[in-house]
């Protein structure tokens, strides 16, 4: 008995070991990768390798996946307001987690009704970049992880430029610059209010809305947004 419960043991270290060197070499490549798009253009993220994976797998052979990485002085002032109106008012103001609307939502699903989304502009922003589609704990603790990263090593302002340019505003078409010349013909720095609510109003479903066939749903949330666009004060809320 004793040889097989000395070589347990060795395993169980030996495991441990190798589950601590793992798990210092993820927390030392995530930091790296975050520091390194803390500067570099992100040439793709995690959901649209997924999605080009899925045209892959089922044979979507006039799939196109369209994205180009645009600094964000070279986008409309308009549409970044109008993303922050539509998404995470308290965008400015919040360490990447709504708090408040967090326990809002587990409030109404306590009280019978669908859970819905509480996420930030921060949490998006990582679980796009960084993380897969899905809503199982492991990909929530995942997105928690990344949130935290990215709130502490990059600015307000980093955030909400990879956002814009990788947010997906139809089926293929991610940020800005590909959305902008899709829908209207133009280039992300003319975008006028209008045209910027309506790509911010198609972000709950941009596989089913279109910014320039927009149905019923999508024109009144797009005026909703303008609104609210103007009760924050308009571009210089984003300057707090």
């Amino acid at each position: 008995m004793a040889p097989r419960k000395n070589a347990f043991k060795r395993v169980a270290r030996a495991l441990w070991r190798w589950s601590w060197r793992l798990a210092v070499a993820f927390v030392a490549l995530s930091i790296a990768f975050v520091l390194v798009f803390r500067f570099a253009p992100v040439p793709y993220s995690a959901f649209m390798l997924e999605r080009q994976m899925d045209a892959w797998g089922g044979g979507e052979r006039g799939f196109r996946l369209r994205q180009t990485w645009t600094p964000i002085d070279n986008v409309s002032p308009e549409l970044p307001i109008a993303l922050v109106a539509a998404e995470d008012q308290k965008f400015p103001l919040h360490h990447g987690f709504d708090v408040e609307a967090i326990r809002d939502a587990l409030e109404d699903a306590e009280d019978g009704e669908r859970l819905r989304g509480a996420s930030t502009i921060s949490q998006q922003t990582a679980k796009n970049l960084f993380l897969w589609s899905g809503r199982s704990f492991l990909r929530k603790g995942a997105e928690a992880y990344f949130t935290v990263l990215i709130e502490a090593l990059w600015p307000k302002r980093r955030i909400l430029e990879v956002y814009l340019n990788i947010a997906e505003f139809g089926d293929g078409v991610y940020g800005a610059a590909a959305a902008s010349h899709a829908f209207f013909g133009k280039s992300p720095g003319a975008l006028n209010a209008r045209e910027s609510a309506l790509l911010a109003a198609v972000l709950p479903n941009p596989k089913r809305y279109r910014a320039d066939k927009p149905s019923g749903y999508v024109l009144r949330r797009a005026a909703w947004i303008e609104r609210q666009v103007r009760q924050l004060g308009g571009r210089d809320y984003l300057l707090r």
